[in-house]
């Protein structure tokens, strides 16, 4: 058995933050379903950006739509080669949710970063992105913003399973489970099924890390009184506030409110780890697997944090494990100043500022590939 597919045993699901053509085309996907247990493919703007913006994998599908479809947008002929890329990718994973009955299998496509603060646009397109690729084992990625989380209830209402992103406190993530609920709630009471509705609440790890480590280095570097204690919690905040994260998430499972969904079939929305390869050197490359596995999580990796896991990574149960060091860290990072919850309002706005350039340098770049004369 892989180290992927013993993580996945342990009850973190192995996904790939990663979709391409040429990988699919030459059953990337399936060799690592088949060899590492993988039950999941996420996507984002960046990663379409860097598929999509290179080479000339999509260039006879693009031809072909145009010659189909002249003086198309370029919105329409972006989203023609994403949604062919998530139906193969559903495709390959459709026996993984038929085997493990809808609870794990998914395939994740974003809504368009240029609604992140429009709840009414985000249940639009979500709705339309849903029927476009017309796969059970689909999830629509809904930012985890103050509109997010109304639309996500909508949006789980309707009987589209969520993939929530952006998701970087604790506060966020509580505010998206709730309208997780809400939108199963909604269901039951329009005496609609919920047992094989899926979400999961994406919790961005390493940015959090970069963001509050940096603010340490700059204090030490200036000779801080608080040097040794600012070193104490350098590289540990992003995963204590992890971990605090899923303490809730256990305590809200116990919860009347979520019992009475449980009773009607209702899948718990699992967290899922994002933002998981570390960006500094000295910390070891597998460092936010290792610390983050648990029973009914997810975490989705870029292909060069996977082949590091499944090379060296460390499989043990470790997300319960220190809980009150954890609280240290994060009661410290308080009486520090290091600001965890101005940071992770900062990593918000930055993150959907970040999307929304690589959509614009996505749109750009198959702009710039005319249709044939």
């Amino acid at each position: 058995m892989s180290k992927l597919s013993e993580l996945g045993a342990k009850g973190c699901a192995p996904w790939l933050d990663f979709v391409d053509r040429k990988f699919l085309e030459a059953k990337g996907l399936e060799k690592l379903v088949a060899e590492d247990g993988l039950t999941g493919v996420t996507s984002n703007p960046s990663i379409f950006e860097k598929a999509m913006g290179h080479g000339d994998a999509y260039d006879a599908t693009l031809a072909a739509f145009d010659k189909e479809n002249p003086g198309a947008a370029t919105i329409d002929r972006y989203e023609h080669l994403a949604i062919q890329d998530i139906k193969a990718a559903a495709e390959t994973l459709k026996p993984v949710y038929d085997r493990l009955d809808a609870k794990d299998g998914y395939v994740s496509l974003e809504v368009s970063p240029y609604i992140a603060d429009d709840t009414d646009a985000t249940i639009a397109e979500a709705e339309k992105l849903w029927h476009a690729v017309d796969r059970p084992n689909l999830m629509i990625k809904i930012p985890g913003t103050d509109a997010g989380a109304p639309a996500i209830s909508a949006t789980i209402a309707k009987g589209i399973n969520v993939n929530v992103t952006l998701l970087f406190s604790v506060d966020a993530y509580i505010k998206v489970a709730e309208a997780y609920a809400t939108g199963l709630e909604e269901r039951v009471k329009a005496g609609q099924p919920i047992d094989r509705i899926a979400s999961v609440a994406s919790f961005f790890i390493s940015r959090i890390d970069s963001a509050i480590d940096k603010k340490i280095d700059e204090r030490v570097a200036a000779g801080d009184a608080e040097s040794d204690a600012l070193k104490a919690v350098r590289g540990k905040v992003a995963i204590a506030n992890a971990k605090m994260a899923y303490q809730w998430y256990l305590d809200f499972l116990k919860s009347d409110r979520w019992q009475a969904l449980a009773a009607k079939g209702a899948q718990p929305q699992r967290l899922l780890w994002a933002s998981t390869g570390t960006k500094d050197p000295s910390f070891p490359d597998t460092l936010y697997i290792d610390t983050l596995i648990g029973p009914d999580t997810v975490n989705t990796m870029p292909p060069k944090t996977m082949d590091a896991f499944r090379d060296h990574g460390t499989v043990a149960e470790t997300l319960t494990a220190d809980i009150d060091e954890a609280r240290h860290v994060l009661a410290e990072a308080d009486r520090l100043g290091l600001d965890l919850n101005g940071v992770t309002d900062t990593l918000v706005a930055e993150g959907v500022a970040s999307f929304v350039k690589a959509f614009d340098d996505l749109l750009g770049a198959i702009g710039q590939k005319q249709p044939a004369a």
